[in-house]
């Protein structure tokens, strides 16, 4: 559990600093005051300062810092990452590199770069995935599979028919066939002459889920009804697929960019789902599924992650006040208005949609907390006991 604590620290590190990142490149290359780049979160442990070509060190939250130059700190919540630009919550009007005092392109592109190089980093992510390897459907129609080098090909279950056998017996979509009855098979149609040889028999399925090997007893119909089969499951073939790096970049972007589509319907219809709440999951779910995607290996691990930059990119750019989305709402009302905000109804808006959005992480993270069985349960995982 610990080990999972810490993967998931560092890929929400990571994640972070990659968002913050953009925000302080752009910023930067703007001609903005950019006061700190800080990884994790106040009270400050240390931070550094290049004045005049030497660097300086600052030591705890409260000693002071040069104020014309940036200070790349590192603090005790070491939960992600910050920039503090001057000027993103209206303040230094008289500073002409305030970031209110900056052209309309050169605020949108700062508030628009943490989202975009999350999207970038998940497009990275997926292309070293399918340069190195990844174990996926083997579809003979895709153009990709003629110039992949695959390995370790095997059959798995696609589909599981309800009500039938293999439901019952508690076979799941995605489980990798390893033997039936002791025999191995070295694809789809051995396996399904072998089921349909030997139907309304019993059958013993050893299969690989996940991590773990499951050896299931599975009934079969000796008299199917048409297009059913005797056990009722779906197969396809799976394996490690490798491409060269000119096929895998383009396919990484092309899977970041469908995850994109997915996603955003996802979001959709949690905003009009009446379930909305049930379906959200906060950082204990989400630290659950990092150990449990860890333990499948670095591959799925980086897969993950880049899935979760996706997610942190679509969160970002959503219109809900004191996120990056909220942010550029107001600029492009201020746009179409031509003249600037009220800066004090924009501060007591953001305010309020950062208030709420830590009231939905709570009650997002007592649901996930009372799906792991309670507080206790949790703290007894972590420490023992």
């Amino acid at each position: 559990m610990f080990l999972t604590i810490i993967i998931f620290i560092i890929i929400l590190g990571v994640l972070v600093l990659v968002h913050e990142g953009g925000h302080f490149f752009v910023a930067k290359r703007s001609g903005m005051k950019v006061e700190e780049f800080g990884f994790g979160f106040p009270p400050r442990i240390a931070g550094i300062q290049k004045i005049d070509g030497k660097i300086k060190w600052v030591w705890g939250h409260r000693e002071p810092m040069d104020k014309e130059h940036t200070v790349y700190s590192i603090n005790w919540i070491p939960f992600g990452g910050f920039v503090k630009i001057l000027g993103e919550n209206n303040e230094g009007e008289e500073d002409p590199r305030s970031f209110i005092n900056k052209p309309f392109w050169s605020r949108f592109f700062t508030l628009i770069a943490g989202v975009s190089m999350n999207w970038i980093l998940a497009a990275v992510l997926f292309s070293i995935v399918f340069a190195v390897g990844v174990t996926s459907e083997i579809d003979p129609s895709d153009p990709a599979m003629a110039r992949a080098h695959i390995t370790n090909q095997q059959t798995a279950i696609s589909y599981i028919a309800d009500g039938m056998p293999a439901q019952k017996a508690g076979l799941q979509e995605g489980d990798i066939i390893l033997s039936i009855d002791g025999h191995d098979f070295t694809n789809i149609q051995q396996v399904q002459d072998y089921i349909n040889a030997n139907k309304g028999k019993d059958f013993q399925f050893i299969v690989k889920r996940l991590s773990e090997t499951k050896t299931l007893d599975v009934q079969s119909q000796s008299s199917p009804r048409q297009g059913e089969g005797p056990t009722g499951i779906g197969l396809t073939e799976v394996g490690t697929v490798r491409v060269p790096w000119y096929t895998a970049i383009g396919l990484g972007v092309e899977r970041a960019a469908n995850l994109t589509v997915v996603i955003v319907q996802g979001v959709y219809h949690l905003f009009t789902s009446k379930a909305a709440l049930s379906e959200v999951g906060g950082p204990v779910k989400i630290a659950q599924l990092t150990g449990e995607v860890a333990s499948l290996g670095f591959i799925p691990l980086l897969n993950f992650t880049g899935l979760l930059s996706i997610n942190l990119a679509i969160l970002n750019i959503l219109p809900i006040p004191a996120l990056d989305g909220g942010r550029i709402l107001f600029l492009l009302i201020e746009k179409i208005r031509r003249k600037r905000n009220n800066q004090a109804v924009e501060q007591w808006v953001n305010a309020a949609g950062f208030l709420a959005l830590i009231f939905l992480m709570i009650l997002v993270t007592i649901k996930d907390i009372n799906g792991f069985g309670g507080v206790t349960h949790v703290f007894r995982r972590l420490f023992g006991g």
